[in-house]
């Protein structure tokens, strides 16, 4: 059994997770990180734990009440990582429009954003909401930024949550 559990809300979570232990040199070979299919699995996932290990949750700003009702619940320690917002607008800030923007348009898929962009709802909304909106306009397309962007990280500009799970857990 892994000596580590890291539990995140979603499947882009994991990836980002993933891959910036990859990019930063973590071994996470003694480490579960496990998509709970959203936060509000987190219970099960904490009733399902067996054996001593270290256990890290990684959720959204929004969430932290239920977070907290659930671990007010559950007896046994588990590290916490909040990002504020969520996880792409972590990458966001830690990167930079420009830069996330240059990730795009690697990815081939700058005409897309600008389709989106263009449209007259997006035209005047801030480039973070119009991003995170196009990440979800097509399926696989969150899960494929997530590694994209984590990939684009320079290890100075990690964002703390992430960087705090990997301490925790490595």
């Amino acid at each position: 059994m892994p000596r580590s559990l890291v539990l995140v809300e979603g499947d882009s979570d994991r990836t980002a997770l993933l891959t910036l232990a990859g990019r930063l040199g973590h071994d996470l070979g003694g480490v579960d990180v496990v998509s709970m299919g959203g936060i509000t699995n987190l219970r099960r996932h904490l009733a399902d734990l067996t054996g001593d290990r270290t256990v890290a949750v990684l959720h959204d700003a929004g969430e932290t009440a239920y977070v907290d009702r659930t671990l007010a619940g559950h007896d046994g320690d588990v590290a916490r990582f909040v990002c504020d917002a969520d996880l792409e607008d972590e990458l966001v800030r830690a990167l930079g429009i420009p830069a996330v923007l240059d990730v795009v348009a690697a990815a081939g898929d700058l005409d897309a954003w600008r389709i989106l962009l263009n449209q007259p709802f997006h035209r005047t909304r801030p480039q973070d909401a119009v991003l995170r909106r196009f990440w979800g306009t097509t399926s696989g397309r969150k899960d494929k930024y997530a590694a994209l962007l984590t990939a684009a990280l320079e290890p100075a500009r990690v964002p703390a949550p992430l960087a705090g799970v990997l301490t925790a857990v490595s």
